[in-house]
């Protein structure tokens, strides 16, 4: 599904991403893990060009996005991105929310894009919240739309940029519990997460970066049970 060789990220002379390499099989959720400005969230934005690459090629099932002249809007349709800000439109209600890009990038009619957005809504529990504004719903709501909304574009693939660390603890749950189904329905997922039970839970594998490098990549029990990198014990020492 995904196939990164090589990626190299710059911003100026501050270089992030120093040589990634990676391959995601379909239906694998991989976590990714490491400390504050170690290039998880830069590389997640890579995936889906919302960040140009520096070199390296990037290809998502079997299409290389990185190569001039690729339909950027066609690969966003494939790789669903959810962020830590919740960036809804304030002006729009949840369903509006939800309903506004298959509208204008799939080119649904009006009723079909309501009736998506509805059952969207639905899969996140939020079938009472349609007609709420953003400013009227919790955070874990908030997410929850924003999840809700990704998926109506019925990605083949989802990015989570750790989406629950803006979130109060009591809320974290009800947001993790509709990534847990969507990882057992099979979709194929990255998570920048720091919440282990989760990975413990959802993942396939786990890669520790630090430093814009990928340190470590194993089984979740390997890396938990007997991780071989120094800086990755370390790490999971510190936040388990």
């Amino acid at each position: 599904m995904i196939k990164v060789v090589n990626l190299h990220k710059k911003f100026g002379n501050l270089h992030v991403l120093k040589g990634i390499n990676l391959k995601l099989k379909k239906s694998e959720v991989l976590v990714i893990i490491g400390p504050s400005g170690s290039g998880k969230s830069t590389f997640l934005r890579c995936l889906n060009l919302l960040e140009e690459t520096t070199s390296g090629e990037i290809f998502i099932e079997g299409i290389e996005i990185t190569k001039p002249g690729v339909n950027i809007n066609k690969i966003r349709q494939k790789v669903g991105i959810v962020f830590q800000s919740f960036n809804l439109f304030p002006h729009l209600t949840a369903l509006g929310n939800v309903s506004l890009a298959p509208k204008k990038v799939l080119k649904m009619s009006k009723k079909n894009a309501t009736d998506l957005g509805k059952k969207m809504l639905g899969k996140v529990g939020l079938s009472d919240k349609i007609d709420s504004f953003p400013a009227q719903l919790s955070g874990g709501q908030k997410q929850r739309v924003a999840i809700a909304r990704a998926l109506a574009m019925n990605p083949d693939i989802m990015l989570f940029d750790e989406v629950t660390s803006a979130l109060d603890p009591e809320l974290i749950k009800g947001v993790l519990d509709i990534m847990k189904s969507l990882a057992l329905g099979g979709m194929t997922m990255i998570v920048v997460t720091h919440e282990m039970g989760f990975a413990r839970e959802a993942g396939d594998r786990m890669i520790f970066m630090d430093d814009g490098i990928i340190m470590e990549e194993n089984t979740l029990e390997e890396m938990f049970k007997n991780p071989q990198n120094p800086r990755t014990k370390e790490f999971l020492e510190a936040i388990l």
